[in-house]
């Protein structure tokens, strides 16, 4: 009995760390941000849909350390499934699971969120299955959190406008340039820096679609910051520092958000996701983000 115990005691902490749970937060200054683009969720629907989007993120970074097993057991042993304290059955399971579990409740919403949420399963399961070596990969990512503002608005029950498909194109973007950014190389000199005109992508989209507010220019103002202090560490080259710039860059996403909501007259929504920011920060403190 005692060795039961003792094996649940150490798995939970690696399933946290196996799902990236302190990332989640940006997951859902995405929705809320979302919400203000399409119009607001009913309570009830907010929480359905912060819940799909939640476990289908897990969902995602479980799996990913499933297909990757082989390649972390050669590079990053001390990951939780090839260290075994987390087996291969489990991930797979508990991966797939969440999955599935997320597109069963955007279905709640209605055969248009039904698809929203089998598109984005279908991005994570080719990003997971098809990252290593494909120039596309980062791409690939960022339609993943692209598809979490589409997402939201089919939940929503609103129209795919014109602001919903800008803000998601830039998120993809941002995304894209944060993984690329996240593969080494970046920002080490002139020619390398160019994945920045992609972080800065929901900045310009978000001030560009709307009157510019004092609080969309002070959150704006705020997320370029975090970017470019970031952008300080991964040109650094000090041990340690580029792990903790990717995680300001994921945490920064919530900042990005928090500049969709306030341009888009959310000033609370906005500080909402400034609130999120912090969240990630801290809990990447105890749970790696990368």
């Amino acid at each position: 009995m005692g060795a039961i115990g003792a094996r649940r005691v150490t798995t939970l902490p690696a399933l946290l760390r196996l799902a990236r749970v302190s990332n989640l937060p940006t997951v859902w200054s995405n929705v809320l941000a979302a919400g203000v683009l399409a119009g607001e969720l009913s309570v009830r629907g907010m929480a359905l849909t912060l819940f799909a989007m939640s476990a289908m993120y897990t969902g995602g970074m479980i799996l990913n350390d499933a297909f990757d097993r082989e390649i972390d057991a050669r590079e990053r042993p001390s990951r939780p499934i090839p260290s075994g304290a987390i087996s291969t059955a489990v991930a797979w399971s508990a991966g797939l699971a969440c999955l599935a579990a997320g597109v069963i409740t955007l279905a709640a919403f209605g055969a248009r969120s039904a698809g929203g949420g089998i598109a984005l399963a279908g991005a994570i399961l080719l990003y997971d299955a098809w990252h290593k070596g494909n120039p596309l990969s980062p791409l690939i990512m960022g339609t993943c959190r692209a598809l979490v503002y589409i997402g939201t608005a089919l939940a929503a029950g609103a129209v795919l406008s014109g602001p919903i498909l800008c803000a998601a194109l830039a998120l993809l973007l941002y995304v894209a340039g944060l993984t690329r950014a996240a593969k080494g190389g970046a920002f080490r000199d002139l020619a390398s820096s160019w994945p920045l005109i992609l972080l800065l992508a929901p900045l310009i989209v978000a001030l560009a679609s709307s009157a510019m507010t004092a609080a969309s220019i002070a959150f704006a103002v705020t997320a370029l910051a975090a970017v470019g202090w970031a952008i300080g560490l991964l040109r650094s080259q000090e041990p340690g520092q580029r792990e903790a710039a990717i995680g300001l860059l994921i945490a920064t996403i919530a900042l990005m958000d928090g500049v969709v909501a306030a341009a888009h007259g959310s000033p609370a929504v906005a500080f909402a996701c400034l609130g999120l920011f912090v969240v990630t920060l801290l809990a990447q403190r105890f749970v790696p983000g990368t």
